[in-house]
């Protein structure tokens, strides 16, 4: 595993570095080397490291979500509202609509497979967007109308709306039935995972209090590994209450993040976030190349061209989603655009849950797995493309 370790970080800066050199998102680089070095292509990571792949690329989204806790703006969020919320589920459900009228014309598969395979390639990567509208936030780019924070919201909750979707319908297509109530799961979810956030980051900042005394404090490298303990016990929480209680981790671990720059003062929760950022560029590497590795590229050429404009389509209709989640809103046609454009990313998701229907010995198993090979590797660079490249032509910078 030592070894693997140090071909992922190796090769995967390497190919970021060629692919900063030609203009192109790191991204690009980072997910072509994990390809190449899978198991899949020259196979020269260790069956170890891939066993384990899951729960790195989890701890590396907890990492960029402490780092978006932290410049988040709370009054910013909530100046927003609305679309926020909008922009959380409907994108994905004109998505989904949008593979279960398209699929069946393209593909031999029914309108229950369809659903199956929308739930699957809906969700957008937040290990793609999160960390350029951090990045944004920083800069000032559309801080003013709350657009890096609007979407950063909305990605992160997409996912769970769009994961228990995808539990509903795979068990439908298994031969059980579409149960409603599983949709009250999404609501449930995200209200707790808040909840169980806000708790444990007014926890940690008391802890951080009270052992500041005048004379002694906790460093911030000791509160940096206290709190990704603490995040860690977060997603434990959720695993432990799967099948009882629905709770979203990764919210959890965020709205942690947010109560904490809200309770310590300005130059603590900057220098926080400073060194998650540090922490984010060993992260990134990780988290880039073993999804990667994930990536069965043999799958693309069972797809075809037809798979190519089924993604291609599904996306107008995301695009529509998007548009009438900002509906009645002050942004400019241009940065409606942007929405679009940042709304585009596969990756994460796709890579975690792509294979599932295959696994469970479903006929429509291996197109599902194939299109969601060919949808990363399609949108994950482009919408990164689009997002670096167009951000400065498309939103305003917040005068410093």
């Amino acid at each position: 595993m030592i070894v693997s370790l140090g071909i992922v970080f190796l090769v995967g800066l390497a190919s970021a570095a060629i692919t900063e050199k030609l203009k192109l998102p790191r991204i690009v680089g980072m997910l072509a080397a994990g390809m190449v070095c899978g198991p899949y292509v020259l196979n020269l990571l260790d069956p170890s490291i891939l066993s384990i792949s899951a729960d790195l690329r989890k701890i590396a989204l907890v990492i960029i979500l402490i780092k978006a806790g932290l410049s988040l703006n709370l009054a910013d969020l909530k100046q927003v509202g609305r679309p926020a919320v909008l922009m959380s589920f409907l994108p994905a459900v004109f998505e989904i609509i949008g593979y279960a009228v398209l699929a069946p014309m393209l593909f031999q598969i029914d309108s229950a497979e369809a659903l199956l395979l929308g739930s699957v390639l809906a969700a957008v990567s937040p290990a793609v967007v999160v960390p350029r509208m951090v990045q944004l936030m920083e800069t000032g780019y559309g801080t003013e109308k709350s657009i890096p924070q609007m979407i950063l919201a909305g990605a992160s909750c997409d996912d769970i709306f769009v994961i228990v979707l995808f539990s509903a319908f795979l068990s439908m297509n298994k031969g059980g039935t579409f149960q409603v109530a599983q949709l009250l799961d999404v609501p449930v979810s995200i209200v707790l995972g808040l909840l169980l956030g806000a708790v444990a980051g007014y926890l940690v900042w008391m802890f951080f209090e009270t052992m500041h005394d005048g004379k002694n404090t906790v460093r911030n490298s000791m509160k940096v590994i206290i709190i990704l303990g603490v995040s860690f016990l977060l997603i434990g929480v959720e695993n432990a209450l799967d099948g009882i209680v629905a709770v979203s981790g990764l919210l959890a671990v965020t709205a942690m993040a947010v109560v904490l720059k809200l309770k310590c003062i300005p130059s603590v929760s900057s220098r926080l976030s400073q060194k998650f950022g540090k922490i984010w560029l060993c992260a990134e590497v990780v988290l880039f190349v073993l999804v990667g590795a994930a990536v069965d590229i043999r799958y693309m050429a069972n797809a075809g061209m037809m798979a190519v404009l089924l993604i291609f389509g599904a996306l107008v209709f995301r695009t529509v989603g998007v548009w009438f989640s900002l509906l009645k809103t002050e942004l400019t046609t241009k940065e409606r655009v942007f929405c679009v454009m940042a709304y585009l990313p596969k990756a994460t998701v796709q890579a975690a849950i792509g294979a599932v229907p295959l696994a469970n010995g479903l006929s429509c198993g291996d197109l599902i797995l194939s299109v969601a090979v060919l949808a990363i590797v399609i949108t994950a660079p482009i919408g990164a493309f689009l997002i670096d490249h167009f951000h400065p032509i498309m939103l305003e910078k917040t005068a410093e």
